[in-house]
């Protein structure tokens, strides 16, 4: 037997770590991985839009408490479709509109709406705006019926269902505020908004609030 031969035992040696060793330390080392590149719930924050637009609503909500009334001119009303369009001037604020919509509700259930503007559903047993869509402007260009018959009607409506020169689009992003009742509906007799939004299909204007 010479030097370069192995020995006998040597051969039989198992060369390296053992597999089970290997495996371990490969499980060892996916789990730390993971738990590296997935966060933990606790570190998961809402949205920073989120975070903004509340604070921007509890401001203007507490702006609004201060704010004056601004005067209002009813521009439209489309009684088959309980809807009235208010005029404000174009310099009113976003804490005004709120202001406004406030005391639409307010004047709702103490019953002075009817003095101020006309009544959507007269004669009804529920009252005399059981059922109301009141639209605020501040462009007289659209402060008109066609504008809140569209808007009325909704985005879903078939394109042949009304005759419109104001698309849905446009109309909705005029609207300064929203003020919705349906005394029908129990668990949610009223709403009111900034801007302008429709459930039913998802659309919503750009300075869209809910408010109530």
């Amino acid at each position: 037997m010479t030097m370069d031969d192995p020995e006998p035992q040597e051969q039989n040696k198992r060369v390296g770590l053992h597999p089970a060793i290997v495996l371990f330390g490969v499980i060892i080392g996916l789990w730390l991985f993971i738990q590296a590149i997935i966060p933990k719930s606790k570190n998961i924050q809402p949205p920073q839009g989120n975070e903004v637009r509340s604070e921007q609503l509890a401001l203007l909500l507490k702006e609004a408490k201060s704010a004056p009334v601004p005067p209002v001119k009813v521009t439209a009303h489309v009684q088959e479709m309980n809807a009235l369009s208010l005029l404000v001037p174009q310099q009113t604020t976003d804490s005004q509109v709120v202001a406004l919509l406030n005391h639409l509700r307010r004047s709702r259930m103490d019953g002075s709406l009817a003095s101020q503007v006309p009544a959507t559903t007269p004669g009804n047993d529920l009252g005399e705006f059981a059922i109301a869509e009141v639209y605020i402007f501040s462009d007289p260009k659209y402060a008109v019926p066609e504008a809140i018959e569209i808007l009325s009607v909704g985005a879903h409506a078939p394109g042949d269902f009304y005759q419109s020169s104001i698309p849905f689009e446009i109309a909705m992003e005029q609207v300064r505020g929203h003020y919705a009742v349906n005394l029908n509906q129990k668990n949610h007799p009223e709403r009111a908004s900034l801007g302008f939004g429709e459930k039913a299909t998802g659309l919503y204007s750009r300075q869209y609030q809910p408010l109530f």
